[in-house]
This record gives structure tokens, sequence and C-alpha cells, in this order.
């Protein structure tokens, strides 16, 4: 029996990089002689009910027997599973590896190496006076420079290198409202990381990011890339970053410690492969239908 497969992506975001991840996963699954479809978020919508749970969707015929959700509508994703589809990744490791402050909680779980951090306290801004005395405890344990970084962000937005006390009272009064961690700067790693790509058990391409003129190494934000030979240490950090957030694939963003040892930056359910591609002439798309194939080979022989 052949395999049937969705890649859904955001129908909402002007950038094409996220149609281009839909389409190198449909070419990968066409290799496969998979038969599967792209669809925008916004052309699946969820329907509830009393007695019926469904799509509403006059273009298909059936479910498939497979989702790649390569968006981050965790209810959309959470609607497929109750459907009884199996969904790559799934809707509760997309929203843990969406929110950095969840993700940091899972690997903290798990005693992987991660920046010392503090999640700032919840603030409602229906008044003017905000309490900022927690700032102080923030600075006896984390001191200057250090980060702060939106619990919701891509591409190295929404993170900001703080060096004095009165930039970070008006950083913390700017996103108020919004979740947000204060983080240990690791300056040993300062314009560099690696980006390690895991689907299932292994690390499938790795590279090296750099910045001569920003603590941020992405490439969307100016930086370089190269390819890069990942130790067994790395990769083993890599795989368990990944399950601890629960994802079947990811790209894992590793640091350098003070001594060399890496530390777990980020981990992105939805990251792109394009880069990897251009930097080192891996396709990880197919990597990622083979795991599928493998996945899914026990319950349509």
């Amino acid at each position: 029996m052949s395999l049937t497969g969705w890649i859904i992506y955001n129908g909402n975001l002007p950038s094409k990089s996220f149609l281009d991840f839909a389409n190198w996963l449909h070419i990968a699954a066409k290799r496969k002689s998979i038969e599967s479809k792209i669809y925008k978020n916004n052309e699946l919508l969820t329907f509830l009910a009393t007695d019926e749970l469904k799509l509403l969707n006059e273009k298909y015929d059936s479910l498939p027997d497979f989702v790649i959700f390569t968006d981050k509508d965790i209810y959309l994703a959470k609607q497929l599973e109750l459907l009884g589809i199996r969904v790559f990744n799934s809707a509760r490791s997309i929203e843990i590896s969406d929110d950095k402050i969840a993700t940091y909680q899972e690997l903290a779980k798990q005693k992987l190496p991660i920046p010392k951090t503090i999640i700032a306290p919840k603030v409602f801004t229906y008044h003017d006076q905000i309490d900022i005395t927690f700032t102080k405890q923030v600075l006896n344990s984390l001191h200057l420079p250090l980060i702060i970084k939106e619990a919701y962000g891509s591409f190295g937005e929404q993170v900001y290198l703080i060096n004095t006390k009165e930039e970070m009272i008006r950083k913390v009064k700017e996103l108020a409202s919004q979740p947000f961690v204060f983080q240990e700067f690791i300056s040993s790693s300062y314009g560099r990381d690696i980006r390690l790509q895991v689907v299932g058990n292994q690390v499938v391409a790795s590279m090296m990011r750099s910045s001569a003129d920003d603590f941020r190494a992405n490439v969307t934000a100016g930086g370089s890339m190269e390819p890069y030979n990942a130790t067994k240490a790395e990769m083993e950090l890599a795989v368990a970053a990944t399950k601890a957030v629960g994802a079947d694939f990811a790209g894992v963003d590793l640091l350098f410690g003070p001594n060399g040892q890496p530390i777990i930056c980020e981990v992105n359910s939805n990251a792109h492969i394009r880069n990897l591609f251009d930097c080192t002439g891996i396709n990880v798309a197919d990597f990622i239908i083979d795991y599928i194939i493998k996945e899914l080979d026990g319950n349509y022989d």
C-alpha cells in the first residue's frame, strides 16, 4: 500500500521560505513514490461540534496517512491528531519548541546543558505601575552583560544583548506583558554557533554560523556559514535536546561554552533546510521522508 501525505505551511506569511521548505519535502516524497499534497494552514479550517470533529475543505477526498507540519498552528496540528493522523512533528512538540521558556524547562528537566536562565514574572499592563524590584535578583544572579530573549521569535530576532542596568530596565518596561527570559551571556560563543539537524536518532547535517559584528550568528541576520564536523558529544546532545521536546526532527543550535563544551541555545521543530543544503550539499528532506516511511512501515505493509 502506498503512503499519502499532506505538507502544511502557514499561508499568511509573506516570505517564500516557508513554501520553499514545503516544496523540498514534496519533491523528496515524490522521489519515494509517496503521493503528497501541499496545503496552507488557512485552507484547512478546524470544525468542532457536539457530535462532529472534522476539517472544512472541499479540495480533498480523504484524509492522508501522515502530515508533515511545517507550521506553528498547533490547534490545527492537534485537530489532525484527533482525526487519527500521524503528524510530524506532533502538536505538543511544536508547542514546546515554539515557546523558548517551555523549551528551557524541558531541557533543564532532562539536566541538559543550557545557559543559566531566569523567567521574567508575568505582568499585566492594565495599570501604569510595573514592579521591577525583581531585576535586582536577576543582576545578582546573572551579572552584566546578559541576554534578554522573548519566548516567541525566529531567525535570531527578539533576542537582545544587554550591557547596562539602565538598558535592562528599559527593555523590561518595553516588553512588559510579553513572556521573556533573562539569560547568561555565553561570551565564548560571541558571533558563533552551530546548527545540527536531527532526524530521528541521528544528526544528518551540521554547519557553523558566524558573524563578525553581531553577537547572534544567524545567517538571516547577516551571518556566514560553513560545513562543520560535529563531535560525538555535540551530536549526542543535539539528539537528546530533540527528544526532550518530543520532536521527530529538529534544528538544534549549540553554543561554544567557556571550555569548548556545547551548550544548547535553541531547538527549532520547524527549521528550514535550504541554508543547510547550500552549505553542506545535504538534502535533509530526503532523511525526513525516509524516517517517516520507517516510522509508518509497520502500519502500512
